[in-house]
């Protein structure tokens, strides 16, 4: 389960190319201003992908910013995992990167008045 964040024009793009690139439709997709989002107590104003992965059982993976956007690339696996490489920059410098240019998504890729909706090819992939 990816959430993202509903308003912001790099995270909207952002869906739009992992959703293009998992071609096994690994993933499903909710906004951090959703229902769901709401009812597991996650920030709707994280400057962060939250990624959430079932590890079996009532066992859940929870992670966030630089990590979460290398797990998805490597979960969707083939070339994009040689982007996973990137794990071994100390998370403190891969998170401050991350931030940098969270702080600065809208200024640089548009701010939406509200959430968008998702495309129809894509609307099954999306929770709430």
């Amino acid at each position: 389960m990816v959430f993202y964040d509903g308003v912001c024009g790099l995270c909207n793009r952002s869906v739009r190319f992992v959703s293009r690139i998992d071609r096994e439709s690994l993933f499903h997709y909710s906004q951090l201003q959703g229902k769901l989002a709401e009812e597991l107590e996650l920030n709707p104003q994280s400057p962060s992908v939250v990624l959430i992965e079932e590890m079996g059982g009532d066992h859940e993976r929870l992670t966030t910013g630089s990590t979460a956007a290398l797990r998805i690339l490597n979960v969707i696996g083939g070339g994009w995992r040689l982007v996973s490489w990137l794990r071994i920059v100390p998370r403190p410098i891969r998170d401050g990167i991350y931030g940098w240019i969270a702080a600065r998504r809208y200024r640089w890729f548009g701010k939406f008045d509200s959430c968008q909706l998702p495309s129809p090819e894509l609307r099954e992939r999306f929770l709430d």
